[in-house]
C-alpha cells in the first residue's frame, strides 16, 4: 500500500513537515511505500472554473507548465492514503494547500470521483490559534469526495512557531504516530474487504 504525505507550508523544513513525517514512519515501519510532496512555496494557482477537467477527463487540470498540481495530483491518484499538511495562515489553510483543494476536489469529480475510496487525514501546525478550522478545511475535501477519515487521540495538531519548535509538543507527536498507525489499520481492512457502500458519481443519487 501507498502513502502519499502533502506539505502546504513554505517552510520546507519547518513544523509542517515534522508533523507531516510523524504520521509516515509508523506506516513506513509498518511496510507502506510513503512518499513526500512539498507544494508550500512552489508554483500552484487556484481553480479558474473553467471546466476543461470535465471536457478532456484525463485526471489532469488544463493549467501545467511550471505549475506543481498535476504532479501532485498523479500520486495522489496513485496513494491509497492521502494526508494534507498546512500551517496556519489567519484561521486557514496555506494559498498553496487551498488551489491544491480546490483544483485537486475539481479535476476528481470530473472524472468519476476519482478520490472515493482512498483514505484521508489533515495535519495542521499552529502557533496558537484557528487550527481547528484548518483542520476542517482540509477534511471538508475528504468528505465531499467519498473519501474514508481515520480519528486518532485529539485533533491532528501541532503547536509551534519557529521551525522544528513543534518537536517540543509530545502529546501532537504521540497524536501523530497515532494517526499513522490507524491509517495502517484503516488500510489493511479496507484491502481485506468490498467497499462498504458503491461510490457515486457526483450528483447521483
Amino acid at each position: 500500500m501507498k502513502v502519499v504525505a502533502i506539505n502546504g507550508s513554505p517552510r520546507k523544513n519547518g513544523n509542517t513537515r515534522l508533523l507531516l513525517e510523524a504520521v509516515l514512519a509508523p506506516l513506513a515501519k509498518a511496510g507502506w511505500e510513503t512518499e513526500y510532496v512539498q507544494i508550500g512555496g512552489k508554483t500552484i494557482q487556484g481553480c479558474r472554473a473553467c471546466f476543461k477537467c470535465w471536457e478532456k477527463k484525463d485526471s489532469r487540470c488544463v493549467f501545467g507548465g511550471k505549475d506543481v498540481f498535476n504532479e501532485a495530483f498523479a500520486k495522489v491518484l496513485e496513494a491509497d492514503a492521502v494526508i494534507l499538511g498546512s500551517p496556519t495562515y489567519f484561521a486557514d489553510v496555506s494559498a498553496e494547500m487551498k488551489a491544491f483543494i480546490d483544483r485537486a476536489g475539481f479535476v476528481a469529480m470530473a472524472n468519476g470521483c476519482k478520490l472515493a475510496g482512498k483514505i484521508g487525514a489533515a495535519v495542521v501546525a499552529v502557533r496558537r490559534g484557528g487550527a481547528t478550522h484548518v483542520f476542517d478545511t482540509m477534511n471538508h475535501l475528504f468528505f465531499i469526495s467519498q473519501m474514508v477519515v481515520p480519528g486518532s487521540t485529539y485533533w491532528n495538531m501541532g503547536y509551534g512557531l519557529e521551525p522544528g519548535k513543534v518537536a517540543g509538543d509530545d502529546e501532537a507527536l504521540n497524536n501523530m504516530a497515532h494517526l499513522g498507525q490507524a491509517i495502517d489499520w484503516l488500510g489493511r481492512a479496507m484491502a481485506a474487504s468490498p467497499a462498504p457502500y458503491p461510490l457515486r458519481a457526483g450528483g447521483e443519487s
